[in-house]
Order: structure tokens, then C-alpha cells, then sequence
């Protein structure tokens, strides 16, 4: 059986590919348990200074597993583990950097989301698309009203259309745009080579301040957003709107 992600060490740098390809590496329980295994132990080495955060295959992340997130089972620990990975990922000591190819849709642009750094190639796609699966996008909104225009977080979110990687760098959701996947490893070289001339400390003390400086703490704010990202998991709409996504037909809501 295949690991669920795959970890690598170059000095002080981690690199961690998230490896369900079939599956467009969404996000299930065992993937998500292993990405917080893999940030804690590369934490936990002094000597890691910089976690680079891949996809396997041809898409970044493509979301939540939406067909494990239906069953019963599954439902509140896939929540409070999308959470908490989210929160570990923004708050982490370490340097985080997303690699985006492909596409990163709703939980996978979440991830990149948390990250410091993204970098996308440009025929990457993005996207918010819970609203359509009957799901609130509610996690993933603690991290775009940080970083968004309030206008451009509410279109994002309430139309949930894909948009390009182009837009995603206009609006200030990603730092990067490279031609292709070929000029990704020249960019994220730049990147790390830069921050490894910075001092480790400084660069974490950092890190600390800017958070310091929001008013509310980013793990707060997911705390108070599960409730609602639970509930709407709960709710008839996203029953409707999770089986017309895996049954492949348009969700048919029924009016309030």
C-alpha cells in the first residue's frame, strides 16, 4: 500500500508530496493524519528551516474526499483534521511553501492557502466550489479574509467558479506565477535561497509577530468556523449536493 504522503530532506529543507494521484490527492483521514505527522517531525528537527508542500500527479489537491467525508464515520474527524492541519500549516516555526499544479479546489486551495509561500505553474486552476456541494466554506474562510479584499473573498466564495492562476496572483492569494512545471524548481530555488540568507530565529520571531498582530488567533478563528463547517456537512443540502457530485449530475435544492 502506498504511503499517503511522500517526505524527502535536502539540509534544512523538507519537502512533502501529498501521493494519492488516483485520487487527485484529496483529502481523506489517513492523508491528513500523515501531512501533520510529516510538519510535526520536520518541526521537531532543528535543523529543518523551510516545508515544501507538492501534489503527486497532475493536480495539487483536488479537496476534500467527498465520498469518505459522507459516511458517518468519517465526517467529524475529517473536519476537525482539516482544521487543525490547516492551523499547524499557518502557524507552523517553519517556512511553508505550496507547489501548485494543476488545480487546487476548495480543501487543496485551502492548504495552499495556509502556507506562507504559494507558487503556482500558470495553467493552474483554483477554486471555492462548497457552496455547490451544499458545504460552507468555512475553514478555508479564516485564512481569506487574512489575506483578501473583502469584495474579491465574497465572489471567490459565493459564485465558487474556478478561476486561473493569473486572477489568484492579481488578487493576492498566490505570490508566484511560473510558465511552466519545468520553471518551478528554478523558482522555488530562488525562494528558499533567499530565506535560508535570513536568520532562523528573526525569520520565526517573525512569523510570531505577524500573527500576533491580527486581532484574533488563526487557530481561534478555525475553532469558531468548524461549527459551522460541521453543520453545513450535516445538512439535507450537502447530502444532495455530495451525491449529484459523485453520481455526476446537477444537485437539485429543494427551496426553504
Amino acid at each position: 500500500m502506498n504511503s499517503p504522503v511522500l517526505v524527502s530532506t535536502d539540509g534544512p529543507i523538507t519537502t512533502v508530496t501529498l501521493n494519492r494521484p488516483d485520487k487527485r490527492n484529496a483529502l481523506n483521514v489517513e492523508l491528513l493524519a500523515a501531512l501533520r505527522a510529516a510538519l510535526s517531525t520536520a518541526e521537531a528537527d532543528r535543523v529543518q528551516r523551510v516545508f515544501v508542500l507538492r501534489g503527486a500527479g497532475p493536480v495539487f489537491c483536488s479537496g476534500l474526499d467527498l465520498a469518505e467525508a459522507a459516511q458517518p464515520d468519517f465526517a467529524h474527524r475529517s473536519a476537525e483534521l482539516v482544521g487543525r492541519t490547516l492551523g499547524a500549516l499557518a502557524t507552523s516555526r517553519l517556512v511553508t511553501l505550496a507547489v501548485v499544479q494543476g488545480a487546487a479546489i476548495a480543501g487543496g486551495a485551502g492548504l495552499a492557502s495556509a502556507c506562507d509561500f504559494v507558487v503556482a505553474v500558470r495553467d493552474a486552476k483554483f477554486g471555492y466550489p462548497e457552496v455547490r456541494r451544499g458545504l460552507v466554506p468555512a475553514l478555508i474562510m479564516t485564512f481569506l479574509r487574512r489575506q483578501l479584499r473583502e469584495r474579491d473573498a465574497r465572489e471567490l466564495l459565493l459564485l465558487g467558479k474556478l478561476f486561473t492562476a493569473e486572477h489568484a496572483l492579481t488578487i493576492g492569494l498566490i505570490n508566484r506565477v511560473v510558465a511552466d512545471e519545468t520553471a518551478l524548481a528554478s523558482e522555488i530555488q530562488s525562494i528558499v535561497g533567499s530565506l535560508l540568507q535570513g536568520a532562523p530565529e528573526a525569520i520565526a520571531e517573525t512569523k510570531k509577530l505577524l500573527a500576533a498582530l491580527w486581532p484574533s488567533p488563526v487557530n481561534d478563528d478555525l475553532d469558531r468556523a468548524h461549527a459551522y463547517h460541521l453543520s453545513a456537512r450535516n445538512s439535507a443540502e450537502a447530502k444532495e449536493g455530495v451525491a449529484a457530485f459523485l453520481e455526476k449530475r446537477p444537485p437539485h435544492w429543494a427551496p426553504k
